[in-house]
């Protein structure tokens, strides 16, 4: 698997990163097998978060004594049942010291701010949380993940070493708002939701569906591509993402063993045609209303 240079950070980390938010419902078993297997065919970057269940201590528990082969990513900002409300600079605290703990490591490669507002980030303590951890050893580099103006000015603050966000064929806000700037700090850029939930797989949406907004998006967008075979729907999606200017990781989350390989393979095909990224973008600009920013 192709690897990036991550930014100022000197790692080097896979094209296609593990996102563990989807694993938190699944057995421990399938985990072990999901992740095992994700290392050995190269993938060397994992994220996950403080509000995902447990999903922290499931790679914990099945990759702890594989802990020197993959770069691991965490996301801290929400109490997720410890006493106190979001974003309190104990809380924040805690949490990071929580995290650690369940996955079973002294340190994690970045720690993400995680969609935290402009009002709370100008108000500083969060960011003197970060930092402290860093001094301290528990957290290689510090991050903001998050989408639109929070993000911006996130960036603008020049001290987080790392941005995650919003990118795919239905959230493109980033490639002109928070990308350019980004890169100038030479960031490590992680794209999340690189597949847009795969919204055109469902007919019809509730309001209340994680989907529901790109759903919406992608039936005004109408892409010619989206009426052809699902997994080639999906190939353009992905590869769309990773030929952003920028990007150097996208983050997929899935129960299903079998997936990784697909995706890993959709992976190596490399850059997606020049032609076909560009007729993407040009619709985009075409049909895309002031609203549709980033997902958080």
């Amino acid at each position: 698997m192709e690897l990036r240079n991550y930014g100022n950070t000197g790692m080097k980390v896979s094209t296609l990163g593990f996102g563990g938010s989807e694993i938190r419902d699944a057995s421990k078993a399938d985990v072990e097998v999901l992740l095992n297997r994700a290392l050995d065919a190269g993938l060397n970057m994992i994220d996950t978060a403080e509000c995902y269940g447990d999903s922290e201590e499931k790679i914990g528990d099945v990759l702890g004594h594989r802990r020197q082969e993959y770069f691991l990513f965490t996301k801290c900002g929400h109490a997720a049942g410890v006493d106190g409300p979001d974003w309190d600079a104990k809380v924040l605290a805690q949490t990071i010291d929580r995290s650690l703990k369940r996955l079973k490591t002294d340190y994690v490669d970045v720690v993400h701010l995680h969609s935290c507002s402009e009002e709370v980030l100008r108000q500083g303590d969060v960011i003197e949380v970060l930092q402290r951890a860093k001094e301290a050893g528990k957290t290689r580099f510090i991050g903001y993940s998050g989408d639109s103006t929070d993000a911006l000015y996130a960036i603008r603050t020049d001290v987080f070493d790392s941005l995650e966000t919003s990118l795919n064929i239905a959230d493109q806000e980033a490639i002109e708002l928070t990308l350019p700037e980004a890169r100038k700090r030479n960031m490590g850029i992680i794209a999340k939701r690189p597949i847009a939930n795969v919204a055109w797989m469902y007919d019809t949406v509730t309001e209340e569906d994680y989907a529901y907004h790109y759903w919406k998006r992608l039936n005004e967008l109408k892409y010619d591509f989206l009426t052809e075979e699902a997994q080639r729907v999906v190939d353009i999606a992905l590869r769309f993402t990773l030929s952003t200017e920028g990007v150097h990781t996208a983050i997929v989350g899935t129960a299903k063993p079998d997936r990784w390989q697909q995706n890993a393979d959709l992976v190596a095909k490399g850059a997606l045609e020049q032609e076909l990224y560009d007729a993407i973008r040009a619709r985009w600009k075409e049909v895309a209303r002031p609203d549709w920013t980033g997902r958080i």
